[in-house]
């Protein structure tokens, strides 16, 4: 795409590229941002953004996906394809912390589930693991980069020489102290000293001649003299034939290993390009994490909607300022693909633009963007921009001229697979020939089905707009006409009012001369502006009633659903009760027939006998009275249904979402880390439990890992630069405690994909934790985003069982039912 530098400076692409580039721990990766470029092809953008968005989720979810250990090996990796080179000691310690990391990625998506994280899972299907070239690696140097004195016979042998050696040297060395402090040459509190590797006596400068050797140094007072004995020197000489020794044998193993390693170089370096890509694709997903971007959906038939957009960089300036960004709507589809936006100065109109500009770049770019994920973006072949004054005094450009070499660029290569982005639409000359001219221009842009976003005060290009049968629709940033202050909230369907004799009351200008701007505006003029104002009032009141009207459908739907539940629950009791009270009477009169022909009986058997017909008769009046009790037992039913249809359920609380702490793990050879202290930065030679060494320069520092902390390529190149800046320290936002009160039913409906994943996961944590056998997670059914998000985390948890969508009777697929151990 042409002038794609210059787009990203004024879209503001180029800051984004660099807080990506920053998270990069690798040089590669660093590059691949530097060289990755704004792509026209849907299937590779597609696929860009999937690799991105379960890389977030990784990040998010998975505690065994390693995420440090990303160094840097095309550099001593490409020499060794030649048979004259050979690998260092420290490049193999970089070469085992790359296998290790491989090793551990590989083992990662080894133990997922397919169809979790199938695009990463087939970037990392092609890479290899080599135990054996591991496991010679592990036979050569230790866990601290340290040389084995195993990794050949000779080598154990000569280091067994040379502790000897250094062993004698030290005991000579004192003896040769103490026979100097014995003959009163050396203090009795004197020590040996160590310089440059050499053992040195320490003795008054009046004796120095007295103790056999040479001098090697004088303190700063003079008064005392740093001898090197001759006893010493003959072993010191055999210690330094030793280590030279040791140094040739070590680069004999070092030999041999590359000729064993130079066949698998070319995968090798294949596995350093996955890491350093795996490490591109994870700088940006944690740049999606910090401006809480999620994927947006590729459009089909050529709409751009976007939802609750929010421009990156903005609001993270605003966020300082303690300030919230207010988000913006938009559409525009083949049918109207032009927004024309109007309204107040400062009031957001440019800010709407740079916001869909820089957000439709990203996601060409591969980036995850700050909206909603139900939004959908086209692909564009190429987008243009007339944004800020270009003017060139060295080629005689003003601003209006500059201006109009943009739209003639605009008029010889914009189609309707082109986005233009125009600022201030027409100005910096004349207003009406200013006007005329542009208008011109957007009815040829119109004609062609270019899709673009503008901003303009003038009139007669609202009027355009305004028109049916135009592919050009009015945009207003809204304006506080009481307060006289901006809405910063974009009003599709409408044209803007300027505002600006409001402003210039509120700025204190005197009325008189408001007035006269007013008279010498013309009637027309204000008139216009008036209805603008009128229509904008007519429409904000009416959509707060088709707003208010909506909640009280949902109340009402929301209660009719209620109600019906309760309904059918009470329907399927009764008839529950009923049925029992059917058989039960079927039973008593099946009983009370038995019972009458046996009273007859006995009256007849006893031959009026007054007593016993007296006690039948008696018996007989009570089974009666008992079957007029059970008769009353359908209106205790019907009772207790009318109690039951008052009762209302009332809904729970949602919880708030916690932040994700990212994992800190011990630093690793080849990695990039800076001293704290000082600000000082380097690259880790060696490690062990307490302490590494880190290469600053050309000096070795050892340290405490306490003391370093680890950092990106770019801070390493930065620091490298500029190594008298002390770092800043960061520090993570602390984790806020878990809800105590648990419930076994969470409503996320209504938040965002990040703020319902954290709350989700911290849900799921607290029921395992608590021990609930089952819970429902209310997530609305919209577009099946938030479900499917949802569910993909859900896969991913041990302690979860199973889970499906709950009955359709009770929430169907709106709602999921969690089963645990």
């Amino acid at each position: 795409m042409d002038n794609a530098s210059k787009i990203e400076l004024k879209l503001g692409f180029d800051r984004i590229r660099q807080s990506i580039s920053d998270f990069c721990s690798t040089d590669y990766a660093a590059k691949r941002v530097e060289e990755e470029q704004f792509c026209t092809k849907a299937d590779e953008i597609s696929l860009r953004l999937k690799l991105t968005d379960e890389m977030k989720v990784v990040l998010m979810f998975e505690e065994n996906f390693p995420t440090s250990g990303y160094i840097d090996a095309m550099d001593f990796l490409t020499p060794l394809q030649e048979s004259a080179y050979h690998i260092d000691v420290l490049s193999l310690g970089k070469l085992k912390t790359l296998m290790d990391t491989t090793r551990r990625i590989s083992a990662f998506f080894g133990s997922i589930k397919d169809g979790i994280y199938p695009n990463l899972k087939n970037l990392s299907r092609p890479i290899v693991s080599y135990p054996e070239v591991l496991r010679r690696i592990e036979n050569i140097i230790d866990k601290y980069g340290e040389v084995k004195d195993s990794a050949s016979p000779e080598l154990h042998d000569l280091r067994r020489k040379l502790k000897a050696a250094e062993s004698s040297l030290s005991k000579k060395a004192n003896a040769v102290l103490k026979a100097a402090q014995d003959a009163g040459y050396a203090d009795a509190d004197a020590g040996v000293s160590i310089r440059d590797g050499k053992y040195l006596v320490p003795v008054s400068s009046a004796n120095k001649r007295k103790v056999p050797g040479y001098v090697y140094d004088t303190s700063a007072t003079g008064k005392t003299s740093f001898v090197e004995p001759l006893e010493v020197i003959e072993l010191e000489n055999e210690i330094i034939d030793l280590k030279a020794n040791e140094a040739r044998e070590i680069e004999k193993i070092l030999i041999a290993f590359s000729d064993f390693l130079r066949p698998y170089v070319p995968d090798l370096l294949k596995t350093a390009a996955f890491v350093g890509e795996l490490d591109f694709i994870m700088a940006k997903a944690r740049t999606s994490m910090r401006y809480m971007a999620g994927m947006p959906i590729i459009s089909e038939d050529g709409s751009l909607r976007l939802r609750k957009a929010r421009h990156p960089l903005l609001e993270k300036a605003l966020a300082k300022e303690g300030k919230k960004m207010v988000p913006i709507s938009l559409e525009l589809s083949p049918a109207k693909h032009i927004l024309l936006i109007s309204g107040p100065n400062a009031g957001g109109k440019s800010v709407c633009l740079k916001t869909a500009g820089l957000l439709q770049y990203m996601f060409q770019w591969g980036m995850l963007i700050p909206t909603s994920e139900t939004s959908e973006l086209p692909v564009f072949k190429k987008i243009m921009i007339s944004i800020g004054d270009d003017q060139n005094l060295e080629n005689d450009l003003s601003t209006y001229s500059s201006f109009l070499m943009e739209m003639k660029n605009m008029l010889s290569k914009a189609d309707d697979k082109t986005m233009v982005l125009i600022d201030e639409f027409g100005s910096g000359t004349e207003p009406a020939a200013g006007g005329a001219i542009a208008e011109a221009i957007l009815a040829k842009l119109d004609e062609r089905g270019v899709y673009g976003i503008i901003t303009t005060h003038y009139t007669n290009l609202k009027l355009y707009a305004s028109g049916s049968a135009t592919g050009v629709v009015n945009g207003a940033m809204q304006f506080d006409a009481a307060r006289i202050q901006p809405l910063f909230k974009l009003e599709m369907g409408l044209p803007g009012n300027s505002f600006a004799f409001e402003m210039a009351r509120k700025t204190g200008l005197p009325e008189n001369i408001v007035k006269d701007a007013e008279a010498r505006a013309g009637e027309k003029y204000v008139g216009i502006e008036r209805n603008l104002r009128r229509v904008a009032r007519n429409r904000r009141v009416l959509d707060e009633k088709i707003k208010k009207v909506k909640s009280t459908d949902k109340e009402l739907s929301s209660l009719t659903e209620e109600y019906q539940k309760e309904l059918e629950s009470l329907q399927k009791e009764r008839k529950h009760i009923l049925e029992a009270a059917r058989r039960e009477a079927e039973e008593i009169i099946k009983g009370a027939g038995s019972r009458v022909e046996r009273t007859i009986k006995e009256i007849k058997e006893s031959q009026a006998d007054k007593a016993r017909t007296k006690a039948a008769r008696s018996e007989l009046q009570n089974f009666l009275g008992a079957i007029e009790q059970k008769k009353t037992k359908d209106e205790y039913i019907e009772k207790k249904m009318a109690v039951l249809q008052k009762k209302a359920v009332k809904k729970g609380v949602k919880a708030a979402p916690e932040h994700v702490v990212r994992k800190n793990e011990p630093l690793k050879i080849g990695e990039k880390a800076r001293v704290i202290a000082s600000g000082m930065v380097g690259e880790v030679a060696k490690v062990s439990a307490k302490s590494l060494t880190l290469i600053i320069g050309n000096i070795s520092a050892t340290m405490s890992p306490e003391d370093v902390e680890r950092i990106s390529s770019n801070e390493f190149k930065e620091a490298a630069k500029h190594s008298s800046e002390r770092p800043r320290q960061r520090y993570d936002a602390a984790i806020s405690k878990r809800k105590l009160d648990f419930k076994p039913e969470l409503d996320v409906r209504g938040e965002r994909l990040n703020d319902a994943l954290y709350i989700v996961m911290h849900y799921i944590d607290d029921a395992i934790m608590v021990g609930v056998p089952s819970v429902r997670i209310i997530h609305g059914k919209g577009t099946g985003a938030l479900r499917e998000e949802i569910q993909k985390y859900l896969k991913s948890v041990g302690g979860v069982v199973s889970f499906a969508d709950e009955d359709v009777r009770h929430g169907g697929s709106g709602v999921t039912v969690v089963n645990f151990e």
